[in-house]
This record gives structure tokens, C-alpha cells and sequence, in this order.
């Protein structure tokens, strides 16, 4: 006779479960964001020469001395260095000696030299601000190259582009939601003609894509002068962005207790009066979710900047100067990485702030059984 499994042992397997499903998601997360905020402050030479995890206690060959190849030995044979012998491909590859060190020939046959190394405990720190100077301030840089030749680079202004964003995603996430709120209270408490058949369209706009309304918008921008400005961002964003929106709001406002409203109705109050002082007030964390969304689908933008800025500089987001960075200076790791964080930061910095809603306004878009 089987007997029945144990209900406290049931609920540890099942929260062992979730929390190691959980802490996976956050590791495969936070692993690489970790890894790239660490790279921004590195060297070149760090960077091109060990990963970013190298700034962790480890053991690597160090080298403690250096000299120059001796005349008596033949490289096309076998050679003794330093009380080893090998041949040259094994003192390329490196020939341990008896006391733990390793004997290693760098450089071809004819110019080279010949390294100890010792397998110690070290930490590359050498970090450096440079990097963020080079791309927010846009100051030159003097580099040495390899030969021990330097060379002048101009470094890259993000500052510019930083704010080109801002003035984007701001004014495109607020637009939108200031209308979405309207729309959503109009369909959730208002009785008007063709209320049923207007939801209907709005929320078979949420299945259309964007890209295929991009050149038909791009034409009428090109009538009316439009393209090239924030104003045509500002006007495609809010579109694109506000039968989700409204959507969203409308299971939020539609589920809040129709007793408050009634009473208010009762009182003399307006329809603008209850949107502003109950309604709004109350839908704060529906609100705050779509603002996530919205600002990070807008600021992550590169898609819907392209086509309607163009190539004009002044105009130009933090998206597109990033990938113009990367088709300059794709060989520039320890740049990339600076400018890769510089656009992360207000994103993450959004959405922490608002994170406390987030969860709350997920679930104010949920079908109601």
C-alpha cells in the first residue's frame, strides 16, 4: 500500500524549482551586463589580450625575465636554453623547467627573444576612464601603436545623441499615454455610438506590424517636410504605441469599482473631473507599465529613427550613433563597450524606479474569466 508523499517535502522540491529557475534567468542577465560594464573601464591592450573575467584573482604565466636569443644555438635543431632542451616549435609552445617555470621563444627564428615565465596569482586592474572620455567628451587620444609609432584619434561625442533621445523619448512615451488614458476611460464608462466597433479596430491594430505602414508614413512625411524632425519621431512612436495603450489602460480602468464612480456621478462631478481626480490617480500602475515599455521600446529604437531622421547629424539618436560606432571602430572594444553602457543606463535606471509597478500593470492586461 503506497503511502502518501510528504506535502512539506512536495513544496521545498517545487521552490527549489522556481528559485533555481529564477536565479538561471538572473545569471544569464546580469553575467554579460556585469562583463560589459567591467570592459568599459579596461584597457585596449587588456581587453585584446584576456576577458573581462581576468579582473578576478586567477593564475596565469607571467613573465619575470627576458633575453635575447643565444648565438650558439641552431633553431633548425634541438637547443638547450636555460637548462631545458627542445626544439623551436616546443619553445614556442613553451618548455617547463624543473623549479615550475616555463621557458618560452617569442618571435620567428630569426628576431626573437627568449621569456621566463612563473604561474602566479594576478588581477588585471588596470582600469582606466579614458574610455568614457573618449566617448562622451569626444577628446582626442594620442595611441601608441605596436611599432612604438602614435597615432591622433578623434574620439566619439555622445553627449549630443544622448539628449537627441531624450528629447525623443520623452515627449513619446507621455503623448501616448496621455491620449491611451482618455481612450480607455471613454470605452470603459462611456456609452457613445460605435463604442463596440471602434475597441474592435483598436485592438486589431495590436496584430499589424510597423514595418509595413514605414514607407507609406515615410511619403506623407516627405509631402508635409516632416522627415528629419523630432516631431515626425514624436508622431510615429505615438501611433505605433497607442493600441497597446490603450488596451492596457482600458482592462485597468474598466476593473476599478464602479461604486467610487457612481458615487462621484452622484455628487454633480464631470466626466473630466472623475478621470482626473480618481481615475488617474488610481491607475498609477498601469500607468507606469506602459511607461516602461514605451520608453524602452522608444530609446531602444533604431528601426523607426533610421527611416524618418535619415542621415541628418544634429538629429541623430543614441541608437544610431552607436551604430555608426560600430561600423568605424568595430576593432575598438574597450569603446564599444563604453558607448554599449552609456545607452543602457537610463533604461535600467527607468525601469528599477518603476519596477515596483511593473508586475501590478502586467496584470492589468490580463483577459478577466
Amino acid at each position: 500500500m503506497s503511502t502518501p508523499k510528504n506535502p512539506k517535502r512536495k513544496k521545498m522540491v517545487s521552490d527549489i524549482l522556481i528559485n533555481g529557475s529564477l536565479f538561471l534567468l538572473v545569471a544569464l542577465w546580469i553575467i554579460p551586463t556585469i562583463g560589459l560594464l567591467v570592459s568599459s573601464f579596461r584597457t585596449r591592450f587588456d581587453i585584446q589580450t584576456s576577458g573581462w573575467w581576468a579582473v578576478f584573482p586567477h593564475r596565469e604565466w607571467v613573465k619575470v625575465k627576458e633575453f635575447a636569443i643565444p648565438e650558439n644555438v641552431d633553431p633548425n635543431g634541438v637547443m638547450e636554453i636555460d637548462g631545458v632542451t627542445g626544439t623551436f616549435q616546443e619553445f614556442r609552445d613553451g618548455v617547463s623547467t624543473p623549479d615550475g617555470r616555463k621557458v618560452t621563444w617569442v618571435g620567428n627564428k630569426r628576431l626573437g627573444k627568449i621569456q621566463i615565465q612563473e604561474h602566479r596569482w594576478v588581477m588585471r586592474t588596470d582600469f582606466t576612464l579614458d574610455n568614457y572620455q573618449q566617448v562622451l567628451a569626444g577628446k582626442s587620444f594620442e595611441l601608441k601603436n605596436p611599432d612604438g609609432s602614435t597615432r591622433i584619434v578623434q574620439g566619439d561625442n555622445f553627449v549630443g545623441a544622448f539628449l537627441n533621445s531624450l528629447t525623443v523619448s520623452i515627449p513619446a512615451t507621455v503623448i501616448p499615454i496621455l491620449i491611451a488614458a482618455f481612450a480607455a476611460y471613454g470605452f470603459a464608462w462611456m456609452r457613445f455610438p460605435g463604442r463596440r466597433i471602434l475597441f474592435i479596430m483598436v485592438v486589431a491594430l495590436l496584430v499589424v506590424p510597423l514595418q509595413i505602414a514605414l514607407v507609406p508614413i515615410l511619403q506623407d512625411y516627405v509631402k508635409l517636410d516632416l522627415n528629419g524632425t523630432f516631431l515626425a519621431l514624436w508622431l510615429a512612436h505615438t501611433g505605433f504605441g497607442l493600441p497597446l495603450a490603450t488596451y492596457l489602460l482600458f482592462n485597468y480602468i474598466s476593473g476599478l469599482p464602479r461604486d467610487i464612480l457612481e458615487s462621484a456621478f452622484i455628487d454633480g462631478a464631470s466626466h473630466f473631473t472623475i478621470f482626473t481626480k480618481l481615475i488617474l490617480p488610481l491607475s498609477v500602475p498601469a500607468l507606469a507599465s506602459f511607461a516602461i515599455f514605451q520608453f524602452l521600446w522608444v530609446w531602444n529604437d533604431y528601426l523607426v529613427a533610421l527611416v524618418f531622421i535619415g542621415s541628418k547629424p544634429d538629429v541623430q539618436v543614441l541608437t544610431m550613433r552607436l551604430a555608426e560606432m560600430v561600423g568605424s571602430r568595430g576593432n575598438d572594444w574597450h569603446l564599444l563597450t563604453a558607448g554599449a553602457f552609456v545607452s543602457m543606463v537610463l533604461p535600467l535606471a527607468v525601469f528599477f524606479g518603476l519596477q515596483r509597478y511593473f508586475v501590478r500593470g502586467l496584470l492589468a492586461g490580463s483577459v478577466k474569466g
